[in-house]
């Protein structure tokens, strides 16, 4: 069993996976009204507060009051009647607090579907599939079943990798006749990982 660790910057993957925000707000147009509706796509009821300014509308003048956005669901906050012909400019401020309150304004909500959430593994995961193999096709296939994150390079389709990576590995080693899989775990490559079931228990090493 070989482990070679990677000298070449590029290849070692890095992914900048964005933490998104609990509650989004989305805009629907009708007519002449704007309907901002606040977005849960988690599994957890949130208490927002929303408060819009802007020109080109008008709102209702009532203060602002929380409301409760139940887990992934949709609920209208706010309509903006707009002025014709104008176009609407509007900026919003959002508090979202996860301490429900017993106070907060309960509105009717649309259930959302929301897809399941994916792991993010602790070291970054590449698979480089060279021409020939015969083992790639299955161990992505169980990365993608098992909803982890990764990166798949087929080497035929980048010809710079496949130049950097040969030069990585031993002079023994030729990926043109490789038929199992190339993998990177946190910039270092493995070419005896060739199932799932080995490469969840090197990942959790």
């Amino acid at each position: 069993m070989r482990t070679f660790l990677l000298s070449i910057a590029f290849l070692n993957s890095v992914f900048s996976i964005s933490q998104s925000q609990p509650i989004k707000i989305v805009d629907e147009k009708s007519n002449n009204r704007l309907a901002l509706y606040a977005v849960n796509n988690t599994e957890t009821d949130y208490d927002v507060l929303l408060s819009v300014k802007g020109t080109n509308f008008r709102q209702s003048q009532s203060k602002p009051r929380w409301t409760r956005i139940p887990a992934t669901s949709k609920v209208l906050m706010k309509t903006l009647i707009l002025f014709r012909g104008k176009e609407p400019k509007y900026t919003h401020q959002l508090k979202v607090n996860d301490s429900l309150s017993r106070r907060a304004l309960k509105k009717p909500f649309t259930l959302i579907e929301v897809p399941p959430k994916m792991i993010e593994p602790k070291k970054q995961i590449t698979i480089y599939s060279p021409s020939n193999c015969i083992k790639c096709d299955s161990l992505i296939g169980k990365l993608n079943t098992n909803l982890y994150i990764f990166r798949e390079i087929k080497l035929n389709d980048q010809p710079e990798v496949k130049e950097q990576l040969q030069k990585s590995l031993a002079k023994t080693i030729s990926l043109d006749s490789l038929e199992t899989p190339i993998v990177n775990l946190g910039g270092h490559l493995f070419t005896w990982i060739t199932d799932y079931e080995t490469l969840v228990e090197q990942l959790n090493k």
